[in-house]
């Protein structure tokens, strides 16, 4: 069943809220170096990331108004991401700046046939609290986007919390994606908030560190539980589980030769995003959020490969993603 668009007029489609980040992303290497040994890769680029960051790149790329909010350091890597996302069609006035700390980065390791390996720091993504998004400027969107929740330790249950009350006070319709360095305490936490989430979009691996289930359909069942309207569970290659309403569906996957993982659960948010805002029904959002996640794997980088709006089209028109009802 579809729902109607999300169509009161804005400034803006999305505030993409969240952890900002400078990649420096390895490409393919045969095998990990041992200690004290050298490995050459065929190249090491710096781009930007992190969830915030990546989902208003995809979204800019589908022709949508997205703006990120976060925090970076008074640093040339905080600089790089500003331009960057501004070059993207990013706006970035709510990029702010943050003496004392540096620009979160993470070193991404790809070694062929395996995922990938992360080397993090949290830089200034440490200090966002959420107030950042201050309630006058809410209405300015029609989606508040939150990702990378849990790698931000200021932004506790109770400020989280209030934001997305906020937001869905403002008539805004509230996504959550998580990032899970530590399952201690994440339960809490979620348990507060999701009866305040319109969509979730955990991977499987997440979703198995916060409630201890290996099964998909499990897992969605108790973000159901929780509170949340809709759950979307990504699992690599091993496709999706959508949970809404009184619909269970599992989806398969675009058959694509896989390069980088980096941002692929980034650029389906993006894609779900995009079906929401035009009232599209769940499994439509799901396909489109398979699809440019899909895109994203082929290129090294998190927001390299995405599809673009024509690029997107073209591919749904000769490519199905397999789906079946499960209730």
């Amino acid at each position: 069943m579809s729902r109607p668009a999300i169509a009161h007029a804005t400034p803006l489609d999305v505030w993409c809220a969240g952890i900002i980040v400078a990649d420096f992303i390895c490409e393919p290497i045969a095998t990990l170096p041992a200690a004290g040994a050298l490995m050459m890769t065929p190249g090491i680029s710096w781009a930007i990331g992190g969830c915030a960051s990546n989902v208003a790149a995809d979204l800019a790329r589908l022709g949508l108004r997205s703006a990120v909010v976060g925090r970076v350091g008074a640093d040339p890597a905080g600089e790089f991401v500003r331009n960057s996302l501004n070059v993207a069609g990013v706006e970035t006035s709510r990029v702010l700046s943050t003496p004392g700390f540096q620009t979160s980065a993470t070193l991404v390791v790809n070694v062929r046939g395996e995922d990938r390996r992360f080397i993090h720091t949290f830089g200034a993504n440490a200090a966002f609290t959420g107030e950042e998004l201050s309630p006058e400027l809410l209405p300015q969107a029609r989606v508040l986007y939150l990702g990378g929740l849990f790698l931000m330790p200021a932004l506790t249950g109770e400020r989280v919390t209030r934001l997305f009350q906020a937001a869905r006070q403002a008539g805004l319709t509230t996504v959550l994606d998580v990032v899970i360095p530590d399952p201690q305490g994440t339960w809490p936490v979620l348990q507060q908030l999701l009866p305040h989430v319109d969509v979730f979009l955990p991977n499987h691996d997440e979703g198995e560190l916060i409630t201890g289930l290996a099964d998909p359909l499990a897992q969605a069942a108790q973000f159901r539980q929780a509170g949340a309207e809709t759950v979307v569970i990504t699992c690599g290659r091993e496709g999706s589980v959508l949970s809404t309403g009184d619909q269970l569906w599992r989806g398969g996957i675009f058959p694509v030769d896989f390069v980088d993982g980096t941002g692929s659960g980034d650029a389906f948010a993006a894609g779900y995003m995009s079906g929401l805002l035009e009232g599209q029904p769940a499994t439509e959002c799901l396909r489109l959020g398979s699809a440019l996640g899909a895109s994203c794997v082929r290129q090294p980088g998190a927001t390299t490969g995405v599809f673009n709006r024509a690029e997107l089209e073209t591919w749904l028109r000769t490519h199905t993603l397999p789906l079946e009802r499960l209730a």
